[in-house]
């Protein structure tokens, strides 16, 4: 008996619509957490897709682009002139916050603390010429395999274009707006749908008093 009420009240709970909706947010956001950390295992780095959000790369990679990074051995990484090396994605020497999707173009290695290291030359497609890096990380203008992220593997064109807008103020106020519609479109007719029903069932309470004096 205890069980059979305590299933009864669980279910009654399930089937309520705030709940119903809270369940499948937490599936669709453990869905995408889950894709995630596979997609982070599978290609071997912290950053497997990365929108490009400059020129700096054109023709090869235009703005809004998506990238695909796989992690690998710095000692891999084909560096060539012109279009022949491999496009690798870096943190910036001097903010880490920024990730720098360039060509390598040359590579050499040297000996740090009994290690061999291995420092790149890098250049953008539609640059004039190489980059001279300065700061943590980098050697005669040249950044170290320390600060290397990936090597791109594949590239989704366009669909950057909406983390790109949602970045700006106005796509931040339009996600925000967005969710508060769909919070009004999925609770206030409900609400409205109850005080309608709790209206009718007063109106006929009121009716059978009526009646039975």
């Amino acid at each position: 008996m205890g069980k059979s009420l305590i299933w009864s009240k669980l279910s009654k709970i399930l089937k309520n619509s705030y709940v119903e909706m809270a369940i499948l947010s937490i599936i669709f956001l453990g869905s995408v957490f889950a894709f995630w950390f596979g997609v982070k295992v599978a290609l071997r780095t912290e950053y497997p897709l990365l929108v490009v959000a400059s020129t700096s790369m054109l023709p090869t990679l235009d703005v809004s682009d998506i990238i695909i990074v796989q992690g690998i051995n710095a000692s891999e990484i084909k560096a060539a002139p012109e279009l022949g090396g491999d496009i690798i994605v870096f943190y910036q020497p001097y903010n880490w916050n920024t990730r720098i999707v360039h060509r390598a173009i040359n590579m050499t290695s040297k000996l740090e603390d009994g290690k061999l290291v291995w420092y790149f030359q890098t250049k953008g497609d539609n640059n004039f010429g190489p980059d001279h890096w300065s700061g943590p990380g980098t050697w005669n203008e040249m950044v170290s395999e320390k600060l290397l992220v990936g090597k791109v593997i594949g590239v989704i064109p366009l669909i950057g274009n909406v983390p790109l807008f949602i970045r700006t103020p106005l796509g931040t106020v339009l996600i925000i707006f967005l969710f508060i519609l769909m919070l009004l479109l999925e609770f206030v007719p409900e609400f409205w749908v109850k005080q309608g029903q709790d209206q009718t069932s007063q109106t006929s309470q009121n009716l059978s008093v009526w009646r039975n004096h």
